[in-house]
């Protein structure tokens, strides 16, 4: 299962490795491929996450989640 996510405010590579991090510090989430260039994340995930413990993840990185998708 994947799911893509919008996230604002990443403005650098160093942004990008704090998102990563966030993500892949989840259980249940196998990879996490960041884009500063798309400002989204795709998750491959092992187990169903709920978006709300994503969300809240990204959020205590300081950035912001606009949208959670299927990808």
């Amino acid at each position: 299962m994947k799911k893509l996510i919008h996230i604002e405010g990443m403005g650098c590579q160093n942004c990008v490795k704090h998102v990563k991090e966030a993500l892949e510090g989840l259980d249940g989430v196998n990879s996490a491929d960041v884009s500063l260039e798309k400002n989204s994340a795709v998750v491959t995930l092992s187990k169903d996450i709920s978006d709300e413990a994503i969300k809240n993840a990204i959020d205590e990185a300081g950035y912001d989640v606009t949208k959670i998708e299927a990808a």
